[in-house]
């Protein structure tokens, strides 16, 4: 990608810290708010469908118990993703990946798709969500980005459809990210902000890719890694970081 498309600012999991995790209440939310792109997790039901959903079980995000990876889409109907986090919230669904691309690509709205695999089901979760993700987003002029700690997942994502722009995720420095980036054609690394400094965002740069820096909840600190030349933060502090000068 010749030219970086996508905002400063990605609103982390949807609605950051305003409104339950990985829902369209949150994409929503997102959207009120003035953010022009989110970051949301994306992993399979035991039928293939593919949702959004960050743990490999259902208990901490929703009335509902057990592994997701045990659940057929039909099974998640009637569980409530939304009042954990407030009780106006009561209700909100676990979403399919096709409804939250549908409202993303309706609304104008920028997206990184993390590929979220449950255990053992890295390359079918990569070639999936890849799969979806390219017909949602079919003849639109700004592709989703996908990422994933799992490099499986990403190399059979970029299988299965190698025109979709990718980054790997890290939470420790990995030395040998160049070959790593290299090996899939990405586009970025996405990095834990505490493994940054100006150094190592200079070295990515220079090897010709972005460095997007996750959670990055402080105006100052999210203005020292653009300085330092990062293309994008993940935030949950929507209120905080929008309309901050210099952030936009």
């Amino acid at each position: 990608m010749s030219t970086w498309p996508y905002p400063f600012l990605f609103a982390h999991r949807g609605g950051g810290d305003l409104a339950p995790e990985n829902t369209l209440a949150g994409m929503i939310k997102a959207v009120e708010t003035g953010f022009g792109a989110v970051e949301f997790d994306v992993k399979l039901t035991a039928d293939d469908v593919c949702v959004l959903l960050h743990d490999d079980t259902l208990e901490r995000t929703s009335d509902g118990f057990g592994a997701m990876a045990s659940k057929r889409f039909a099974e998640l109907s009637g569980i409530d993703a939304g009042s954990w986090k407030d009780p106006i919230y009561a209700g909100t669904p676990i979403p399919a990946f096709s409804d939250i691309g549908l409202y993303c690509v309706r609304n104008g709205l920028h997206a990184n798709v993390e590929i979220k695999p449950c255990p053992g089901r890295e390359l079918e979760t990569g070639r999936l969500v890849a799969q979806d993700a390219a017909l949602l987003w079919q003849g639109e002029a700004v592709p989703p980005l996908l990422s994933s700690f799992s490099y499986e997942a990403l190399q059979a994502a970029v299988a299965e459809a190698p025109w979709l722009p990718v980054g790997w995720l890290i939470d420790e420095w990995e030395h040998d990210w160049r070959e790593r980036l290299q090996t899939l054609e990405a586009v970025s690394l996405h990095c834990n902000q505490r493994l940054l400094n100006a150094q190592r965002v200079a070295e990515v740069r220079d090897a010709g890719y972005q460095l997007l820096a996750y959670t990055v909840n402080g105006p100052e600190r999210a203005l020292q890694l653009k300085n330092w030349g990062v293309s994008g933060v993940f935030t949950d502090a929507l209120g905080v970081m929008r309309g901050v000068e210099g952030l936009e």
